[in-house]
């Protein structure tokens, strides 16, 4: 009886991995995180690596404009048509809804007549450069899973740059530089993706491909995520199991993918020809009718499903994990380090779920500090060994001498301890209080007792009095002296 059953899952997972391996919309077979199996002690829950479903990001999206008033419509302004930029009698008005052009315009479902769009300001400060940054935030770790499109109502820009932040919009790095003269514009040799390679696809390059022209089948730009994965997968994406290899095995290759926002920088718009028309500057200007981002939350292949909740796209994590992205273990699970799941080997993966924290000798909760404890009998209690992350006391709950509590931080963030910072010089020793001020020597004051107090003055060795030589009138330790001291 076993036997048939474990014939007929065997026949229903090569059946679904078959199909999966053909469906390059979702990466690859990992889509139940866990499942039933039959075994000879009966049915058991059996762990696989997994990720939530691809789907369409800009429906969870946030948009920002810099400048915040760069769209059209306040006050009223006439700009020329699309497709004839001698036809200079089309409006903006946001006051009035079919003439407004407002932001949510980028992201409304397309196919409607006339067509909708954002649209900036024309050009009427020129030669003041027309710059205009969009960012797109999800407040989530996302992989991109599809080509990134872009489409222009107006004509391509001359010059754009699309960025990216893995840190919710603190740091960016480009993704692609778009211009109808690299050189002349970013002082790059232009290039496309098929100039690329497994070992140059990460390589950020300028295209000349996608920056002109006003004709209706010349409005998109790509941003190409399937070219790169075909230099793994093949030109149909038919081997996903070697792209998923290389994204498991080399860290800046999941990254590449890996995004928190994204920022559309336009710094010149089409022009259509070398010199810029100054007598009929309302022929420039930006429009953007829809924008396309596909992919998944990231949840570190500990969760199948991502659910919005307060506006917030949040993993529905398995294996033990918590968190936003299923960063981390569980309170009582951290009985080994957090490890991400792991596609490998194909096609089962490995889902290095997090296991309980207890030991033989009983409980043995660090805060995710150490994963060692030791029995003190004479106390009847049990503490932890080797804290990390400068802390210490039983449960890791206390910080090293020079450090101090993070109050921002939870108990089980890496980060919750800082360092105290204490000038060595100025104050008594290294330590400091819990709000982070340290013990000042006479004559110092500040948090970090780097700072002198009036009638001394900061000697190598640090605050020293400010004599003065009556004779002289020079301070012995530096200086000027004012009223004889």
């Amino acid at each position: 009886m076993y036997l048939s059953r474990f014939l007929s899952l065997h026949a229903l997972w090569v059946t679904v991995s078959s199909v999966m391996q053909h469906y390059p919309s979702v990466w690859g077979h990992y889509d139940v995180c866990k499942t039933q199996i039959y075994t000879e002690e009966g049915k058991v829950w059996d762990y696989m690596a997994c990720q939530p479903e691809a789907r369409d990001m800009i429906k969870y999206v946030k948009v920002t404009l810099d400048p915040p008033d760069i769209t059209c419509g306040d006050p009223p302004e006439t700009f020329c048509a699309m497709g004839n930029p001698y036809m200079c009698n089309n409006e903006c008005d946001a006051s009035t809804q079919e003439l407004a052009h407002p932001p949510e315009l980028m992201f409304d479902l397309e196919g409607r007549h006339p067509s909708t769009f954002w649209q900036s300001t024309t050009w009427k400060d020129y030669p003041k450069p027309l710059h205009v940054n969009i960012t797109l935030s999800w407040n989530k770790t996302i992989e991109l899973t599809d080509n990134i499109v872009i489409t222009f109502e107006s004509g391509r820009p001359d010059q754009m740059i699309l960025e990216k932040s893995l840190d919710y919009g603190r740091t960016w790095q480009p993704y692609q530089y778009y211009a109808t003269d690299c050189l002349d514009a970013f002082h790059m040799d232009p290039k496309s993706v098929r100039d690329l390679s497994q070992h140059t696809v990460l390589e950020i390059i300028c295209t000349e491909e996608y920056s002109t022209g006003y004709m209706t089948n010349s409005k998109i730009i790509h941003f190409e995520i399937k070219d790169r994965f075909a230099f793994f997968a093949g030109p149909r994406l038919h081997n996903m199991a070697s792209l998923y290899g290389q994204l498991d095995t080399t860290k800046k290759l999941r990254d590449f993918f890996t995004i928190t926002d994204l920022r559309i920088r336009l710094l010149r718009p089409a022009t259509g020809e070398i010199y810029v028309d100054e007598q009929h500057l309302a022929r420039y200007f930006y429009a953007i009718s829809d924008i396309r981002v596909y992919g998944r939350c990231k949840c570190n292949l500990h969760a199948t499903g991502c659910k919005e909740e307060n506006k917030r796209l949040l993993c529905e994590c398995e294996h033990n994990t918590t968190g936003p992205d299923c960063g981390k273990c569980k309170k009582n699970y951290q009985g080994r380090p957090w490890s991400p799941g792991s596609y490998l080997p194909i096609p089962k993966g490995t889902a290095n779920i997090c296991i309980p924290s207890i030991s033989s000798i009983g409980n043995c909760e660090c805060f995710g500090h150490s994963n060692r404890c030791s029995y003190i009998e004479l106390l009847n209690t049990v503490i932890c060994v080797s804290c990390k992350h400068n802390t210490r006391g039983q449960h890791c709950e206390l910080c090293r001498l020079g450090y101090f509590r993070n109050a921002s931080a939870e108990l089980d963030d890496e980060n919750v301890c800082i360092d105290c910072y204490c000038n060595p010089f100025g104050s008594v020793h290294d330590r400091c209080n819990d709000k982070g001020f340290c013990e000042c020597k006479e004559g110092t004051s500040g948090p970090k007792c780097d700072k002198c107090l009036p009638g001394y003055i900061w000697h190598s060795l640090g605050c020293q009095p400010n004599v003065c030589d009556n004779e002289l009138l020079h301070c012995q330790n530096g200086g000027t002296c004012i009223n004889n001291v």
